[in-house]
């Protein structure tokens, strides 16, 4: 089978093409053994290099040639080694070239191959292998298809270096999902890859570094069993904080550092053990200095803000380490006019790389503001950082406009910055604007970040709710994804907190009470928690939950009922029967309860529950039905006491918990005055 670039070829140029380059093909069919190798080594040195000849090789069909050569048993060694340098050399090319190369079924070729005695030509396929699997192009899955694949490339590590190298290789690039860890784990790579880490080679010792760095991400499994490893009697997190020494290559640093970085979040390293404290945050840190690559700062910042993400004494370390949070505002800054750059090639790819260090600093700046409310405001009083944060919201670049939502997000936490930076900033206005089109990913930090804005306290609160937001978050409210199901219920729930009724009629209005009652039966326990939240919210002040009660209210005790009867947990239990208590705060509204004997007694079987939670809210319920100064109390008193929730009040005025016992007490005296 003959294969064939994807775009078409232009008949002229084919023809061309045809008179330069069909020779070298022709010769591969020769009778004559020895000119057929000649023909492939000629055709080594015609590719070297040459982007143009390996595109029209390939038109010609030499791919399928090589590989039956490659494959032939009648070939001799020099032969197909030769073919698999050839191979390896037309895999440099372009993607497209790699794409040919997969649709010949290279791969399975050249893993078969691999169990030849001849180490040489072991070696050739193995950095063919390697060239194909690190192209972004070659579906990684191709490695796993056959299951003796994995444990035979383990038994080829100990060749030699070159096998180690090509190898450590194509596992760093081709394990991506936690199966592929899994599988490689289960094939011994620890106890086979950990000896490489002391190779006299630095190549090898680097794909073996890259290798533990792949493994160990988000792996407990692996994470744990590294930490017990011996290389030479050395554990293996101290030959990594050797590795991170500043005499050591930056790649080499980073790398160990990701590694130490991996094991620490896995669980398996302490985030107070010194080998994080002194020697991988300070080394993370290092590597965001304007000394280093772009891809180095990219790389420090985005690993150093996974390593602090859930631990806040390390965001205190690092925010006080080297100036971290000042050297961020560099990374917005490049490459700048006066930039030391000198290689126009590096200035050119840096121009085009340069979002990612905006992105890397958004990213570090939410990790390090996400606890501290210093560090906050270290962080919103750096240059312009309100400023970089809402241009970010609008770049083009999706991943950037992510991380400055992140990065907001991680600020809106503050009560003191919701009151100051980001009223002075109008940052709503560009949130709002993100929250119309973007991707899911961006919605869940955006409406998250929008819940904050709403809360009772936030100045943006009342431009946004004039801005036609209820909509917006209702709609939210039918996405498939619970994430947005619960922002989006979220953020109504603290827009209804103490809001005017004509706020609260019209959230009820807009999101309906059909999808209302549907959020009450959401299979997510977090949706179901912020609804029961919301109606709470709907239902506070006596004409509120007067009015809202006359409309809806035979649908909303039902619900109750529903959720009361159900198997939920205590959490969403106590929220309901806050919110019964609600009601039976309202001047008409407590009727409903008063004429549900099968509510009352479900009040009095919660008013026994071995849960205090429970008892404390159910018995909230009853005061507020009994209450002296209310018109028809003594009607409400006696048929309570009838149904014997007077006797229930005495035993829980001697319940050992103190507040329960005061509630009841207060709940009492209601008979008594």
């Amino acid at each position: 089978m003959a294969c064939l670039l994807e775009a078409p070829l232009r008949i002229s140029v084919l023809s061309e093409v045809t008179a330069t380059s069909r020779h070298y093909v022709d010769r591969l069919f020769d009778p004559d053994p020895q000119k057929v190798l000649q023909g492939v080594i000629d055709m080594k040195n015609a590719v070297i290099g040459n982007n143009k000849q390996k595109a029209n090789l390939i038109v010609l069909g030499a791919v399928p040639r090589l590989l039956y050569l490659l494959q032939q048993g009648s070939s001799s060694s020099e032969l197909r080694t030769e073919c698999a340098v050839v191979l390896g050399s037309l895999a440099m090319g372009t993607e497209n070239n790699i794409k040919s190369l997969v649709d010949c079924h290279i791969i399975p070729a050249l893993l078969q191959g691999l169990l030849c005695p001849d180490l040489i030509f072991i070696e050739a396929c193995l950095r063919c292998l390697r060239t194909v699997f690190i192209s972004p192009v070659t579906p990684v899955q191709l490695l796993y298809t056959d299951p003796t694949v994995i444990p035979h490339l383990m038994s080829l590590l100990s060749h030699s270096q070159k096998t180690q190298e090509y190898i450590t290789q194509i596992f760093s690039h081709c394990c991506k999902t936690p199966e592929h860890q899994t599988v490689l784990f289960n094939h011994g790579a620890i106890q086979n890859i950990a000896p490489l880490l002391t190779s006299p080679s630095y190549k090898v010792r680097m794909q073996a570094l890259k290798c533990f760095s792949v493994l160990a991400y988000e792996n407990t499994q692996v994470s744990m069993t590294l930490v017990n490893v011996l290389v030479d009697g050395e554990l293996l997190s101290q030959v990594f904080v050797r590795m991170m020494q500043r005499d050591q290559p930056i790649e080499m640093q980073l790398t160990a550092a990701k590694c130490l970085t991996y094991m620490c979040r896995a669980g398996a390293i302490r985030t107070d053990d010194s080998c994080i404290v002194l020697k991988t945050l300070p080394c993370l840190v290092r590597m965001c200095s304007k000394e280093r690559l772009l891809e180095e700062r990219v790389e420090g910042a985005e690993t150093l803000a996974y390593l602090m993400e859930p631990d806040v004494e390390l965001q205190r370390i690092a925010s006080v380490t080297d100036h971290l949070v000042a050297m961020l505002a560099d990374y917005f800054k490049y490459p700048s006019s006066v930039s030391a750059i000198t290689d126009i090639k590096r200035l050119d790819h840096d121009l085009k790389h340069a979002h990612e260090l905006r992105q890397a600093a958004f990213k570090l700046y939410a990790s390090l503001g996400s606890n501290d409310e210093d560090i906050r405001k270290k962080i919103t009083e750096t240059e312009n950082m309100m400023d970089r944060i809402v241009s970010g919201l609008s770049e083009s670049s999706i991943k950037v406009r992510l991380a400055a939502v992140r990065c907001l997000h991680s600020l809106s936490r503050s009560v003191q910055q919701l009151r100051t930076s980001f009223h002075d900033h109008a940052v709503w206005k560009p949130l709002m604007k993100l929250l119309q089109n973007a991707p899911d990913e961006v919605l869940v930090m955006a409406s998250s970040t929008l819940c904050n804005l709403l809360l009772e306290f936030s100045p943006s609160k009342e431009p946004i709710l004039e801005s036609g937001v209820i909509e917006l978050l209702c709609s939210l409210t039918q996405s498939d994804s619970p994430a947005l199901r619960v922002n989006g219920i979220w953020a109504l729930m603290n827009m209804a907190f103490q809001a005017d009724q004509k706020v609260k009629v019209e959230i009820v209005r807009v999101l309906g009470t059909e999808q209302l009652f549907r959020l009450l039966s959401d299979p997510d326990a977090n949706v179901l928690m912020k609804t029961l939240g919301l109606l709470r919210n709907l239902l506070s002040t006596r004409p509120h939950i007067d009015q809202i009660m006359s409309s809806h209210g035979k649908q909303i005790m039902q619900a109750v009922t529903l959720i009361l009867e159900g198997e939920h947990s205590i959490e969403v239990k106590e929220q309901t029967l806050c919110i019964l208590a609600n009601i039976a705060d309202g001047n008409t509204a407590k009727e409903l309860i008063m004429t549900n004997d099968d509510m009352l007694q479900k009040i009095k079987y919660y008013m026994g529950h071995s849960n205090v939670k429970l008892q404390l809210a159910a018995t909230f319920c009853i005061s507020n039905l009994i209450w002296n100064e209310e018109d028809g109390s003594q009607e409400r008193q006696d048929k309570l006491r009838d149904m014997g929730f007077v006797d229930i009040l005495h035993k829980l005025t001697l319940a050992p918990d103190p507040n329960l016992c005061d509630r009841a007490k207060t709940a009492m005296q209601q008979y008594l005055a």
